[in-house]
C-alpha cells in the first residue's frame, strides 16, 4: 500500500492545483499512514469487496481501498478535487473505481445501487461533521452494509455510540444501534490531518446485526419529533403524535417496567422498535 501524502506534501499539490481546503465540506486531508492502515483493518477490506467511500479528496484512502483489491464507489462533490481523481486513480483504475460528482446526502452509496445491486458492500470514509446524522440516517434507510468504518469527530461518535440515559442518546443512536453493533474503534489525533482541525477524531467501527432493524420513514420522523422534546414525558407526545400507535406500544412499555412519565432519553433501542412496529399496525 503507497503511503500518504505528507503535511508538506499535501500542502505542495493542493497549491500544484490552486485549491484551499474549504472548511464547509470537512476538508481536512489524513496525512498519517497508520490511519489509513487501521481504517482497513477494521473493515476488514479484502479482494473483492465492494466499498463505498465519501469524500475521497487527493484519494489516500482510495488508493489504499485499490490497493488492497476492492472494487470502490466513491462519492466527491468537491469538482476540483473530481478532476484529480480522474487524472490520476480513475486513468489507472477505470474497471475498480467509480466515482461520482454529487452530494453524499444525496448518494450516500455513490452510484452502486446502479452498478451492484443487492451485492454486500462496506462503507470506508472519512466524514465531514456537517453531514454526518444527515448521510447516516439516509445510509439506515437500506440497503445496509455489512460493515462501516467512520472516521468521525468525537462528538459526532459519541452521539452515535450513546447508550440510554445518556444526555447525548437521541434519535440517531436509536436508528443505528438498532442495526449495527459498535465495536472496538480507535481514536484519532486531530494531528493526523492537514490542515489541522480543531478537535480529535475516532474510527468508528460498525458490525451489522444478525436481524438488523430499519425503522419506517414514519417511525424516523416521529422518534425525532419526540426526542426534539426530550425534557417532557413521553406518553403525552407519543399519544398527541400517534394515538392509535400509543395505544398499542405504552402498554409494551409498562410491561418492560418503564413508567408513563419516562422521557425519551430514558427508553432502550428495543422499546424504540416496537413503537415503529405499532405504527406499521
Amino acid at each position: 500500500m503507497s503511503a500518504p501524502l505528507t503535511p508538506t506534501a499535501t500542502r505542495a499539490l493542493l497549491d500544484q492545483l490552486g485549491h484551499r481546503p474549504r472548511r464547509q465540506l470537512g476538508q481536512n486531508f489524513l496525512v498519517d499512514g497508520n490511519i489509513v492502515r487501521k481504517s482497513l483493518e477494521l473493515a476488514q477490506v479484502a479482494a473483492g469487496d465492494r466499498v463505498v467511500e465519501v469524500g475521497p479528496g487527493l484519494g489516500t484512502l482510495t488508493a489504499a481501498l485499490l490497493g488492497a483489491g476492492a472494487e470502490v464507489f466513491a462519492v466527491e462533490r468537491d469538482a476540483t478535487m473530481v478532476a484529480h481523481l480522474r487524472g490520476t486513480l480513475v486513468s489507472t483504475h477505470a474497471a475498480r473505481l467509480h466515482l461520482l460528482e454529487g452530494d453524499a446526502v444525496e448518494t450516500p452509496l455513490a452510484d452502486l445501487p446502479q452498478r451492484a445491486a443487492g451485492a454486500s458492500f462496506k462503507i470506508v470514509a472519512n466524514l465531514p461533521y456537517a453531514i454526518s446524522s444527515p448521510w447516516m440516517e439516509a445510509v439506515l434507510a437500506g440497503p445496509l452494509p455489512e460493515r462501516m468504518v467512520l472516521m468521525l469527530q468525537l462528538e459526532a461518535a459519541q452521539r452515535y455510540a450513546a447508550a440510554p440515559g445518556s444526555k447525548t442518546f437521541g434519535a440517531i443512536s436509536v436508528f443505528l444501534q438498532a442495526a449495527y453493533r459498535i465495536a472496538p474503534g480507535h481514536r484519532v489525533s486531530r494531528t493526523c490531518f492537514f490542515p489541522v482541525p480543531d478537535v480529535d477524531s475516532t474510527l468508528l467501527n460498525l458490525e451489522r446485526l444478525p436481524q438488523p432493524y430499519a425503522f419506517s420513514p414514519a417511525g424516523r420522523e416521529l422518534i425525532r419529533g419526540i426526542f426534539q422534546h426530550r425534557r417532557k414525558q413521553l406518553a403525552p407526545l407519543v399519544r398527541k403524535a400517534a394515538p392509535e400507535a400509543a395505544a398499542r406500544w405504552l402498554p409494551t412499555l409498562a410491561a418492560a417496567g418503564l413508567r408513563d412519565d419516562v422521557r425519551a432519553e430514558s427508553v432502550p433501542v428495543a422499546a424504540w422498535v416496537e413503537l415503529d412496529r405499532s405504527l406499521r399496525g
